[in-house]
């Protein structure tokens, strides 16, 4: 397969958790706890895809969805938000995400999304 994905969340316990998930599907993972971590990543290793999560101290994810399209137009990312951030949703789209996912969200449900936009 050979896709990179980076995965944005501030909770540690997410990120393994993700990292397991998709690179015992054969991605390439990177992590970041923060949006200058994030964006340093997008800049060096050029990932396909981004699992974004909405509430990150320091840079919000609508101000990193921001940031990571100025770097790479292109870019897929998925959103995930906790319940009470549904009003960013239709921003986030508006900003180019494809898709998101309420936390908590079922793997297998996000791994299916992940397959296919990165097929796509």
């Amino acid at each position: 397969m050979g896709n990179k994905i980076l995965i944005v969340d501030d909770q540690y316990g997410i990120r393994i958790l993700l990292h397991e998930v998709f690179q015992k599907e054969g991605y390439t993972t990177y992590q970041a706890a923060n949006g200058m971590q994030a964006l340093e990543i997008v800049r060096k290793h050029r990932p396909d895809l981004v699992l974004l999560d909405m509430k990150i101290p320091g840079m919000d994810g609508i101000e990193i969805l921001k940031r990571l399209k100025e770097i790479d137009r292109d870019i897929k990312v998925i959103i995930m938000t906790a319940y009470g951030e549904l009003d960013m949703i239709q921003e986030t789209k508006e900003l180019g995400a494809m898709m998101h996912f309420a936390k908590p969200f079922d793997i297998d449900d996000l791994r299916a999304a992940v397959k296919k936009l990165l097929i796509s």
